[in-house]
């Protein structure tokens, strides 16, 4: 208690300070605080797959009690979001990255010492999934609040940072496991980890204070919107058809022929892609995010066709390609379209509320492509539901638009 009262005196010491403007160096600041607090966050998380067979191996845990680490903290990451992210709009989100560094790092160098996959769960389990959820929604939310402008280039340039952290942290960390074992990688990680995240705490700012539109709306009324409700559920759907070339794809084109470690860089090509799109959107979006947003999803379920169409190697590069294209783009636009629908006053709540639809879509995906391709007797069974459900994503936020009045509070920075 007395952490978080010392946070919130700091808040309010920050707040006094003279405010600086938006779209100013201290904004651009604040864009590569979320960019590196991206690139760990997602990092370590979606390096736990490099982990899985030494920590079996070395605890002799099964698989499926080993799988249950990632679980636990994919979970807690994402459903944990509405609380981390409100706390951050409370307190700023200062106080509640430096938790998350506490935990993530704490939990990381706990876990190198383990000896029983039971303290594991706490360990890394919770340990990571709660320092994730504290560390990256209240630092990717506040960069909207610092941006008017450039804000759709900015959270563009953030969210490539947790691409290029999937790509660049399981690597590292297969190699250290490879010559020193896996606890040496956790110490590793843990290092790394508390040392950006603190960095990232120090350096991070609330935004500058503005006033709200006398329309501001509480956050409750807004998630029980129609709109919340399609973009919501359209996210779910989307994120479900994702998740099925992803555990998929390599295994399809083996079947097909192709050699196993070609079809392994299939999901290098959806990854590598998807930072692309999330880049190069933020320099082609101004005055068309909610087009562009439906636009990518309207690429992902016509990429599927592709999928179940022409199944040769050449085609699935092309098809892995235009996913990761279009995935990038409805990654890095997503934060912008919440703000033009709904404006950019309680966003950390906003956020991390939507975001729990990528932690059921996470729970839903293997369970949904599976029993399609049991029933069915056929792997493009699992296509077919991937098609199916990126089409009613594209339905669902077909209808949404930004009202008049929220768009002149968007552009003059009051929503």
């Amino acid at each position: 208690m007395n952490y978080w009262r010392a946070a919130s005196r700091l808040n309010s010491e920050l707040a006094a300070l003279p405010p600086a403007s938006v779209d100013s160096p201290l904004a651009w600041r604040m864009a590569a605080v979320a960019f590196a607090v991206g690139f760990i966050v997602f990092g370590v998380v979606y390096s736990f797959g490099v982990f899985l067979e030494p920590i079996m191996a070395d605890l002799g845990s099964n698989r499926s009690a080993t799988s249950a680490l990632y679980a636990i903290a994919s979970s807690a990451f994402y459903f944990l979001g509405p609380a981390t992210g409100s706390v951050g709009d409370r307190l700023g989100p200062r106080a509640i990255t430096g938790f998350g560094a506490l935990a993530m790092g704490g939990g990381l160098a706990a876990t190198a010492f383990v000896t029983d996959i039971g303290i594991a769960y706490l360990t890394y389990g919770l340990g990571v999934g709660i320092g994730a959820a504290c560390a990256y929604i209240p630092t990717f939310a506040v960069v909207g609040s610092w941006f008017e402008r450039w804000r759709t280039r900015a959270l563009s340039i953030a969210a490539t940072g947790t691409g290029l952290g999937m790509l660049a942290l399981p690597p590292l960390c297969a190699a250290i496991i490879e010559h020193y074992g896996w606890r040496a990688a956790a110490l590793v990680l843990a290092g790394i980890s508390g040392a950006v995240l603190v960095v990232s705490a120090v350096l991070v700012r609330p935004a500058p204070p503005r006033p709200s539109p006398p329309t501001s709306e509480p956050l409750g009324a807004t998630l029980r919107s129609r709109a919340f409700v399609q973009i919501y559920t359209s996210w779910v759907f989307g994120t479900i058809a994702l998740f099925v070339p992803l555990v998929f794809l390599p295994a399809f084109a083996v079947a097909r022929g192709a050699d196993p470690v070609a079809a392994s860089w299939l999901i290098s090509i959806v990854g590598g892609c998807s930072v692309l799109g999330r880049l190069g959107i933020g320099y082609a979006a101004a005055g068309r995010t909610l087009l562009l947003y439906k636009g990518s999803i309207l690429a992902m379920a016509a990429s599927y066709v592709v999928w179940l169409l022409i199944p040769t190697y050449g085609w699935l590069v092309v098809f892995a390609a235009v996913l990761g294209i279009a995935y990038g783009v409805r990654i890095a636009l997503v934060a912008p379209v919440l703000i033009g629908l709904f404006g950019a006053s309680r966003l950390g709540g906003l956020l991390g509320t939507f975001f729990t639809a990528t932690g059921i879509a996470g729970l839903a995906a293997p369970t949904a492509a599976n029993f399609a391709v049991d029933y069915w007797g056929s792997d493009t069974a699992g296509i077919a539901v991937a098609i199916a459900l990126g089409t009613l994503a594209y339905a669902l936020v077909l209808p949404l638009k930004a009202s008049p009045e929220r768009l002149e509070q968007r552009a003059t920075g009051k929503g």
